[in-house]
């Protein structure tokens, strides 16, 4: 579940760096336009509004200005989808389908502007750090909307605000009743159609590398940001 006990936010650098998951297993569970996989249950979350271009992922309660992917992404409304291991009934993945109609040809790691696949060693990534339990996908728009938010409530209520996490995010999975679920669409102001896509991270903290899928033309087609590396045998 997510941890909405955070009190003080750490900023990371994009550049950090863990043990690399395998690309090849990304190759095999999303290069078609369908996921078919019986470790996978599929999710539909709704559609993520891309406005600039610059596509954010990160845990938007430690990292409220991380840096955007270095491509610009297809602008519109896109379909996102979350794929949770069926025995965990944890998220695995989350996907972004910019055009269904085409295969993935070729995998990239998401790199952020001065990123270099040749600064890592044998066996790291670049990814996201999250320490809250909850990862998010954006435009650069929607996480100056977010910021603006969290301003407007911290001078609104002062001594009484309870940080954003609890202001905005935790009214989308918790009710009286419990968790309502493990992902959510939200928009930081009604009035602009910028949005958010926030969801559970895997098994909760840790560090995470996303995936670009380009097309036969050189096309980004798809954006996986894995939780759970799900081996293909």
């Amino acid at each position: 579940m997510l941890s909405y006990m955070l009190e003080t936010r750490v900023f990371h650098q994009q550049t950090s760096i863990k043990k690399m998951t395998h690309i090849e297993n990304i190759k095999k569970l999303f290069s078609k336009n369908f996921v078919e996989n019986p470790l996978l249950e599929t999710y539909e979350v709704g559609k993520i509004h891309i406005s600039s271009g610059k596509i954010i992922a990160s845990d938007p309660l430690i990292s409220p200005d991380h840096p955007a992917f270095a491509p610009l992404f297809p602008k519109g409304d896109f379909p996102v989808w979350v794929h949770k291991e069926r025995e965990s009934n944890c998220i695995a993945y989350a996907e972004i389908i910019f055009d269904k109609t085409q295969m993935a040809e070729r995998w990239e790691l998401a790199l952020s502007e001065g990123q270099n696949m040749t600064d890592l060693k044998e066996g790291e990534v670049f990814g996201y750090p999250v320490e809250s339990g909850m990862g998010s996908l954006m435009d650069w728009d929607a996480q100056m909307v977010l910021g603006n938010l969290e301003q407007e409530l911290f001078h609104k209520k002062g001594v009484d605000f309870m940080g954003i996490y609890e202001e905005f995010f935790h009214s989308h999975f918790f009710d009286e009743n419990g968790a309502i679920d493990q992902f959510a669409v939200l928009k930081p102001d009604d009035g602009k159609p910028e949005n958010i896509v926030a969801f559970e991270t895997g098994y909760g903290e840790g560090f995470y590398a996303t995936y670009l899928g380009y097309s036969k033309d050189n096309q980004i087609i798809k954006l996986i940001s894995e939780f759970i590396e799900i081996g293909m045998d």
